[in-house]
């Protein structure tokens, strides 16, 4: 659930919006404070603007035998030069109390951008993995990326003119109400109409701009998709697909993003015409006034020049209206990916254990997806460095258990205990540490090949990493890589074979030097050859360490010291490979025959 205002009615975007950056502003309080102070000393100078130029015209007038109302000094020399100085001195503070300002404000805004991105991505590395099984990847990082730069844009093109101006309609409404009190009334008038327009707009502009920034999301998950899916685009011929849904939800942006500018021109145009005849009442009556000498030439284009300045920030405000719209829909997007729970965090009472043995039990464990139980009243108990293969047809929930051991979803009901400690009673980080992972898919960064071993445990030496680079063969074929260890590797790895990824993941394991090991199917996909160099390479991995194999091949199943069979959420064979496979009278023995078969079939 989003967050809600006092009364219990959802806040606004901008609201939420606001809620979502003020953490992040008091470490910047004084910057901001200087900043403010610099954007009241800028306004100050813009209301004494006008006065050399009030002080001239009256002068010159007085000069040419006017009878003006009021008394004062004729033009000369000496008075023309000191007005003259006097406004470029006035112009000059102005400039540099807005660049000051400028200055501060666009520092406060990068700072709190930084800071607001990095917890988002902190708060999007905590999700479950049920949570990332039903997201779209490409919108999350639309939103961490895009809409956190389009906030810090905003509030430094939009945010702070706006700021200054808003400012400036204040002490300008302040002055010309104590210069003519008649005549002031038409800068509230003005503001009044400007209100009344800008309530049935704003909302519109806010909609249109949200849709416009779902729009954007859907096309950055669609790009990533097919990008990272290229090769299954091509050989399927799926192009043109994937022209067309990315080409019909980017016309669908355009036209949101085209209706929002629409409606923000309308408000700008709508603006103008307020100030026009605001500027052509004041023009009218005040030449009234002046002609009635009850006010001076000089006090008529001063009153006029404040008049341009107080309208500006009506003017303004139109004008930033769409982009405040986008920036609150931006807010409001990442407000609610802030807004998703942890579905897994460290409970109150959650402990760091430093070491374990690596016993297991799961005791009447249920694990399943949405409201479909993929495994239900799982008891199993599997001693330290124990290695045992958890078998069975594909959807039996074997990658669902793996997924569990590691917390990376959480039971239903039941408990996972490691050395008689429930698993929620541990923290996740040292959890973690007491695990290694070896997926069916190797995850490789774009990093050199030796950071990529390096993440098994940050801060080890080289020497380290090249010791575990040879415990999983992988030392030779990187070394033959062209730049060695130091090779920088293509997204996911994509620039090496399947056996050279999975044999890097495994070095990568084996410096974690983890108690307990995970191998999730790490030979599917591999050929013969390949698959023959990453058994080798588990030796290194696995020996003394509680390992648990899931796996549809029998060589990893054989190497096991124990079998469980899995199908249809519960365990239904539970033994040695051996007296398993000794008998085709049961699942194992009939599926380690077939297989055996296909490998005979395969070599011929």
């Amino acid at each position: 659930m989003g967050p809600s205002g006092a009364s219990g009615t959802p806040a606004g975007p901008l609201k939420r919006t606001l809620r979502l950056i003020r953490p992040f502003i008091p470490g910047n309080r004084l910057l901001a404070a200087g900043g403010m102070t610099a954007l009241l000393a800028e306004v100050i100078f813009r209301v004494l603007e006008p006065w050399p130029t009030k002080f001239v015209i009256d002068a010159v007038t007085r000069s040419l035998g006017a009878d003006l109302a009021g008394a004062g000094p004729s033009a000369s020399v000496p008075l023309l030069l000191a007005c003259g100085a006097a406004l470029l001195v006035i112009v000059s503070l102005r400039a540099f109390t807005n660049y000051l300002a400028t200055l501060a404000f666009a520092l406060v805004g990068s700072r709190v951008a930084t800071r607001l991105r990095s917890h988002v991505f902190d708060h999007v590395q905590s999700l479950s993995y049920v949570y990332y099984s039903k997201a779209r990847s490409g919108d999350i990082v639309q939103r961490l990326v895009g809409d956190v730069g389009k906030l810090q844009d905003v509030a430094v093109t939009a945010g702070l003119p706006l700021l200054a101006n808003v400012l400036t309609l204040v002490v300008m409404s302040g002055v010309m109400l104590w210069l003519d009190p008649l005549l002031s009334l038409v800068v509230f008038v003005a503001g009044f109409l400007y209100f009344l327009f800008s309530r049935t707009s704003t909302g519109a502009i806010t909609n249109a701009a949200r849709r416009t920034r779902k729009g954007e999301g859907n096309l950055a998950n669609i790009a990533q998709e097919s990008l990272t899916s290229l090769r299954i685009v091509q050989m399927y011929g799926l192009e043109s697909h994937v022209a067309r849904t990315f080409s019909g939800n980017n016309e669908r942006s355009l036209k949101d993003g085209v209706q929002a500018k629409r409606l923000a021109a309308g408000l700008e145009r709508k603006t103008d015409v307020i100030v026009g005849l605001a500027t052509a009442v004041i023009l009218v009556a005040g030449g009234w006034r002046v002609a009635s000498q009850v006010m001076t030439p000089g006090d008529l284009v001063i009153y006029l020049t404040y008049l341009k300045t107080a309208m500006k920030p009506l003017r303004d405000m139109a004008k930033y209206t769409g982009r405040i719209a986008s920036a609150a829909a931006s807010g409001e997007r990442v407000a609610d990916l802030l807004d998703v729970v942890p579905e897994i965090a460290d409970t109150p009472h959650a402990v760091s254990v430093a070491r374990v043995r690596g016993d297991l039990l799961l005791r009447d464990v249920a694990l399943g997806y949405g409201q479909r139980d993929i495994l239900s009243g799982l008891s199993l108990s599997i001693a330290a460095g124990e290695h045992i293969a958890i078998v069975g047809p594909s959807g039996s929930g074997k990658s669902t258990l793996s997924l569990a051991l590691c917390r990376l979803i959480e039971p239903r009901s039941g408990r996972i205990e490691l050395d008689g400690v429930d698993i929620r009673n541990m923290t996740l980080a040292s959890l973690r540490s007491h695990i290694a992972l070896v997926p069916q898919e190797a995850v490789l960064f774009s990093e050199t090949v030796r950071n990529n071993i390096r993440f098994g445990r940050p801060g080890a030496s080289d020497a380290d990493i090249e010791w575990a680079a040879r415990q999983a063969s992988a030392d030779d074929f990187i070394r033959h890589l062209p730049e060695g260890y130091e090779t920088v590797l293509g997204e996911r790895g994509g620039t090496l074979s399947g056996g050279q990824r999975q044999r890097i993941a495994i070095a990568r394991a084996i410096l974690r030097d983890s108690e307990i090991v995970v191998l999730d199917e790490v030979t599917t996909g591999l050929d013969p050859h390949s698959a023959n160099e990453v058994l080798s390479a588990l030796t290194g991995l696995t020996t003394g360490r509680t390992t648990i194999s899931i796996t549809h091949d029998a060589a990893v199943a054989r190497r096991a010291t124990r079998i469980v069979w899995i199908e249809d959420g519960e365990i239904l064979l539970d033994g040695s490979p051996i007296e398993l496979g000794a008998s085709t009278g049961n699942r194992f023995g009939r599926w380690l025959q077939a297989q055996e078969k296909r490998s005979d079939h395969d070599a011929a």
